[in-house]
């Protein structure tokens, strides 16, 4: 064996545990997700005071009517306010929100963290219980707000309710949104199964007013573009699970072409990498050493899916050439690397609701070549210490679909 197999043995075998290590732990968190029921919250008569906070940047085409949606929820009215935390709207669109029973925050911060800070300090001295966050395209489903106060009166300080998508209106719509239902199982519903943390996903997440105001207030937050990981980390060094509320139902738009797919996980993926370097950063040395840390530095290390999708793509053409010629490229062999694959894509597909197993499915997985691209450019687009916000603008309204 010469030096190039040598070289191409280590490196596969090393790709192969690293692999391995990633399947293994969604295949259980798949299987748990699926098989063990969630924590059911039975209907509290006392309502808690909530502010539902909607942090909006440039989103003057959607904003209106997700302020309307918001306004009209079935909660109590004397019992939940809506704030939209306005950042560089236009004054007409200002003007056709102040004739809506919402609150009006003008910001000029260019960041979601820096909005949700302002926007919490606006309630200082209230009497808000809870802070929902929405985003600026997110509608509640019916009774969103009475399963979160449900949740909160069973001693819960941080909810992340079940986000679906809104619109299924593109191909790509159509794999965003059933990539964000195999995220529901194998990063919400699966670890909350197992009695670890529900991962934030952003938005539809409901937190204890005094924590949140508190989580905010940290240096880290505020320079954040991710923030929904720095909260993660935040809860994990307090020590505090994040409940999943599956059937607290919050629609999300789904990115519906490939340049916005692209830009959206330019910042998921910079998000990752640098929320993985703040496991070594000093104040992080002091967490303490729980199943939530460990659970949360490997979530940090696993491969995102589009990727790991295009790895394989790799592996089936390289074990094609060793059949097919005289080589040796891979280590171990090929039926352990089947039988790799086999499991990965056992935890993806009992992961996917049944609702995509379906034409439009089949349909729209002829552009998953075209997303392993963008995601391929969107890592070469990294930035270690990103300053401006990443905007990924939202068009869609009910009824387009």
């Amino acid at each position: 064996m010469n030096i190039l197999s040598h070289i191409s043995y280590f490196i596969s075998g090393f790709l192969f545990i690293y692999l391995a290590a990633n399947t293994a732990y969604l295949f259980v968190i798949a299987i748990c997700g699926r098989l063990i029921s969630g924590k059911k919250f039975a209907t509290h008569p006392d309502k808690k005071k909530i502010a539902v906070l909607i942090p909006c940047y440039k989103e003057d085409l959607i904003i209106t009517d997700t302020a309307l949606r918001a306004a009209g929820h079935d909660y109590p009215k004397d019992r939940f306010t809506v704030i939209v935390i306005a950042d560089k709207l236009k004054p007409a669109t200002l003007t056709r929100l102040r004739q809506i029973p919402v609150q009006v925050l003008e910001v000029d911060l260019n960041m979601k963290s820096r909005s949700l800070h302002a926007g919490l300090e606006a309630l200082r001295g209230t009497d808000t219980e809870i802070v929902m966050i929405l985003d600026a395209d997110n509608i509640m489903g019916p009774e969103c707000l009475e399963k979160v106060n449900s949740a909160f009166h069973s001693h819960c300080l941080a909810v992340q309710c079940h986000r679906t998508a809104k619109n299924k209106n593109t191909s790509i719509a159509w794999l965003d949104a059933m990539s964000e239902e195999i995220n529901i199982n194998l990063f919400r519903r699966g670890p909350a199964a197992l009695g670890l943390s529900a991962a934030p996903i952003g938005s539809g997440m409901a937190f204890d007013f005094t924590l949140i105001r508190d989580i905010f207030s940290t240096a880290e937050i505020l320079q954040n573009p991710g923030e929904d990981r720095e909260i993660d980390m935040q809860l994990m060094f307090r020590k505090i699970k994040m409940e999943f509320i599956d059937e607290a139902m919050v629609y999300d738009e789904k990115v519906a072409s490939e340049m916005v797919f692209e830009k959206q996980r330019v910042r998921w993926l910079e998000a990752q990498v640098n929320h993985l370097r703040r496991f070594f950063h000093g104040d992080m040395k002091a967490a303490p050493k729980t199943i939530l840390y460990y659970n949360k530095f490997f979530q940090n290390l696993l491969l995102p899916r589009i990727l790991t999708l295009t790895v394989f793509c790799l592996i089936i053409i390289l074990l094609l050439i060793q059949a097919l010629l005289p080589v040796h490229i891979l280590f171990p062999g090929r039926p352990v690397w089947i039988g790799l694959m086999s499991v990965y894509f056992f935890a993806l597909f009992i992961s996917i609701p049944g609702v995509f197993y379906s034409m439009n499915t089949l349909s729209a997985l002829g552009q998953l070549p075209v997303l392993m691209l963008a995601m391929i450019r969107a890592l070469m687009q990294i930035k270690k210490k990103r300053t401006e916000f990443i905007h990924t603008p939202k068009t869609f309204k009910e009824g387009e679909n």
